[in-house]
């Protein structure tokens, strides 16, 4: 008779203070990114890479934001990715725009991420994925027919007074950067 093995729930994970900070999803957004064009943008406060905290106020205000959520550091679509914001950041911080990358990913690996390619932007750690889940881009993917919860690159525009004025669901990595670049060209 085949003997059945008990299994007990592992601990529920600790979030930082950084990442702890209420969240205020967009009440129309639901699971939907796109939902959110037009509409504030929910607040958020997370650690970067050095673990400073980093909150959406001190993002937004004097200058537009690029606000990209991507699956995981160090594989080849977000190193492509995030490869082509890095060569790309003076034209975007001359239209008044910064660059700001979102996973669930630890400081720690952000840290060799953007060591790694040298990276000129911040890079925030969201481990709980409460501001992926707020914005609208933590989904049931599915991957070699097994289906899986994780984050759907996803790129979403801001303005200067924390209106979301363009998302991009499902980004192809190729060509994404000038697309961004002609949203925010609208945007001036």
């Amino acid at each position: 008779m085949p003997t059945t093995k008990k299994i007990t729930p592992k601990a529920p994970l600790k979030t930082s203070k950084a990442s702890s900070a209420s969240i205020k999803p967009a009440a129309a957004a639901g699971n939907d990114s796109l939902a959110l064009e037009g509409k504030k943008a929910p607040n958020f406060q997370l650690a970067d890479a050095d673990g400073k905290s980093i909150a959406l106020k001190d993002l937004i205000g004097k200058r537009n934001l690029v606000l990209y959520f991507y699956p995981k550091d160090m594989t080849p679509g977000c190193t492509i990715e995030a490869c082509s914001f890095r060569d790309n950041d003076a034209s975007i911080r001359a239209m008044g725009a910064q660059i700001v990358g979102i996973s669930a990913d630890s400081s720690a690996s952000h840290v060799k991420f953007r060591d790694k390619h040298s990276l000129n932007f911040p890079l925030l750690s969201d481990p709980d994925n409460k501001v992926t889940r707020a914005y609208g881009v933590y989904k049931k993917k599915k991957l070699y027919g097994r289906e899986f919860m994780g984050i759907e690159r996803t790129t979403v525009v801001i303005d200067k007074s924390g209106v979301v004025r363009k998302v991009f669901p499902k980004v192809k990595v190729k060509g994404h950067t000038d697309e961004v670049i002609a949203a925010l060209k609208s945007l001036s």
